[in-house]
């Protein structure tokens, strides 16, 4: 049989976050082959379903045990899996795998430089314990030269928004091209307007969901559903326990997220300096506003006034909440 012309490989499908999203998007609209170092399937990923996805092994737990064991996966790949026309590498441990391609073009779909390793180093470190900084430290080390030999050694850099070619600017002194995440929008569709506000953002640190519980714990009469999970998801429970206006549905399926979104009032999305932010675009898709923060890709999507509010960064429960009571049933519509 010969060879693929495209191969896509990623660090691994942990969760249905915006880069998983985009690499299985990517697979099965040029028929590649999607290699990763593992996968949760408890999702539902395309390239599963179509037979074109292709693990390196079983599932690795914790943080650093991924990472690590992902890399030494990757380091190790038969240059067979590579053998292709063109490879894209996504993702921040795949792209080590580059110096094993046979042939063929290397091109980079950068999503963003290592956000621990680079712009939010120090957001890691002052939320660590002296333990854990220490071992961020050194992992960091070890990662940033390898991760930006890699990135060195592509043919073409791609990346997902005007605010991450800066971040590959900055950083690593690396050009690069825009090319945004494919994004289905006539998949969200207008359904009508319920009196509940949506947050669709992954529940990390950096993407500021506890503003946004913060924020309705203050507003006892206006709705909150918090559509997603993620790391911290145990921990916003607690804090939003004993408010009755806000509830957590957890991951949902596709189908189920784009009628939540098609049934809101508006989405809510405040994390800090986003790469690109494909759930704003989700929402304004469904005729949806979007209450978000005036930094990173949001300034690239959403606009003031016309599609949505933004807020200055760093948004506040307070500026959050006055955003909120602003944006009524009527206020939304006129927006839509």
């Amino acid at each position: 049989m010969s060879a693929p012309a495209t191969r896509v490989l990623h660090d691994f499908l942990l969760l249905p976050g915006g880069a998983e999203r985009l690499v299985d998007v990517l697979a099965g609209a040029l028929g590649a082959p999607l290699v990763c170092a593992f996968a949760n399937e408890a999702h539902a990923w395309e390239a599963a379903r179509a037979g074109r996805l292709q693990v390196l092994g079983p599932p690795l737990a914790g943080r650093l045990a991924r990472y690590l064991g992902s890399a030494r996966r990757f380091a190790r790949i038969p240059a067979g899996r590579l053998d292709a026309d063109a490879v894209i590498y996504s993702g921040v441990i795949a792209p080590m795998a580059v110096h094993r391609q046979p042939r063929g073009r290397r091109i980079h779909y950068c999503h963003s430089p290592p956000r621990f390793a680079y712009d939010l180093r120090d957001f890691y470190a002052a939320r660590s314990a002296p333990a854990g900084r220490l071992g961020l430290a050194l992992f960091n080390a070890w990662l940033r030269p390898r991760y930006e030999r890699a990135v060195r050694a592509m043919d073409t850099v791609v990346a997902n928004s005007e605010n991450v070619r800066g971040r590959l600017r900055r950083y690593l002194g690396i050009e690069s091209v825009v090319v945004h995440p494919p994004i289905d929008t006539e998949r969200f569709r207008w359904i009508g307007q319920e009196d509940f506000y949506l947050s669709t953002a992954r529940l990390e640190d950096f993407k500021r969901v506890e503003v946004i519980i913060d924020a309705f714990r203050r507003m006892p009469r206006q709705r909150l559903v918090v559509a997603s999970g993620g790391s911290q998801e145990a921990a916003l429970r607690t804090r939003a326990r004993g408010c009755g206006n806000i509830s957590f549905t957890s991951w949902l399926d596709a189908a189920a997220l784009a009628d939540l979104i098609g049934r809101c009032r508006a989405v809510v999305y405040l994390p800090q300096d986003e790469d690109f932010g494909m759930s704003p675009v989700e929402a304004m898709a469904a005729g949806k506003p979007v209450i978000g923060v005036a930094e990173g890709g949001l300034l690239e999507t959403v606009i003031h006034g016309e599609t949505g509010l933004l807020l200055p960064a760093p948004a506040s429960e307070a500026t959050l909440a006055a955003a909120v009571e602003a944006l009524d049933a009527a206020a939304a519509l006129a927006l839509r």
